[in-house]
């Protein structure tokens, strides 16, 4: 039976420092030595905000991925990615890149050349989300999708976008193998949003700037709620917050990872290292 109980929160994690590729810090709610992850998510990483100086800008090198899906949403800055696919795109303010990794590639990211020259904002969230057995062998593919694609609603006091599935009444663009929602909330102190909930999804919500409540629970910047209950109250408890909202069907496979792979058995990712080290996820392409 569908949950009628209004959301709340059961479960505070608060983002750890990691370092990235070249040397990129970000805050990171999972995965972390308090929790694994959150079927289907598997990584959960808060992107600065950092303001590089001129020649300091700091991204990955080419790494390969598998078995599950990328997605990258820039709130501030401009991002670059290239991939063994040939795919080449830069994201800015509002854009999201969907990487499907499946059965394998290669890719690099970080800020873009002209941010790397004169300096520049960086400021986003990279979300993994993990594939069934089913898809895990997909061949890969990629998403470029523009901010202006994103389902937007501009009201009193807040701003809604939705870049995947459905929330707060909107339909986002992005294509899922993993049933999801992704939206982007920018809230005024004392506002609130509402929205129904997918049934039987793992609901997240973490604030990137800001601070919000959801029943009797705040929830300041770098914290991520995990909630439960239907509908969803959020409102904000700062002068102006940036919320993600993200849901997921939980996939309820075994999960078998290490670095960039993401299987279902250890077997499975040690052929993933074999097939790498027989360059069957391309070769990086020059830039």
């Amino acid at each position: 039976m569908p949950t009628t109980t209004a959301a709340s929160v059961i479960r505070l994690v608060e983002a750890q420092r990691a370092i990235e590729g070249d040397g990129f810090v970000v805050r990171r709610p999972f995965p972390t030595a308090a929790l694994s992850y959150v079927d289907p998510f598997l990584l959960f990483d808060h992107m600065g905000p950092v303001d590089f100086a001129p020649g300091e800008g700091a991204g990955t090198p080419w790494h390969p991925h598998r078995g599950f899906e990328t997605v990258t949403y820039v709130l501030e800055g401009d991002l670059e990615h290239r991939d063994s696919l040939g795919n080449h795109g830069y994201l800015h303010s509002g854009d999201t890149q969907w990487m499907t990794a499946g059965s394998g590639v290669l890719h690099k990211e970080g800020p873009s050349v002209e941010v790397q020259r004169t300096g520049g904002r960086t400021h986003g969230l990279q979300l993994w989300v993990n594939l069934p057995a089913a898809s895990k062998m997909t061949p890969p593919a990629y998403q470029d999708l523009r901010a202006e694609q994103n389902a937007v609603e501009t009201r009193e006091g807040s701003i809604v976008r939705v870049i995947a599935g459905e929330l707060f009444g909107l339909s986002g663009p992005g294509r899922t193998h993993t049933p999801i929602s992704y939206a982007h909330v920018t809230l005024d102190e004392g506002v609130s949003v509402s929205t129904a909930l997918p049934q039987d999804h793992t609901v997240l919500a973490y604030a990137m700037t800001g601070a919000f409540r959801v029943g009797d629970t705040d929830v300041d910047e770098g914290v991520l709620a995990i909630i439960e209950g239907d509908p969803l109250t959020i409102t904000g408890t700062a002068p102006r917050s940036e919320v993600i909202v993200v849901t997921g069907r939980p996939i309820g496979e075994p999960v078998a990872r290490y670095g960039p792979f993401v299987m279902n058995t250890n077997d499975e990712i040690r052929q993933a290292f074999v097939d790498f080290d027989r360059g069957l996820f391309g070769t990086p392409l020059p830039d």
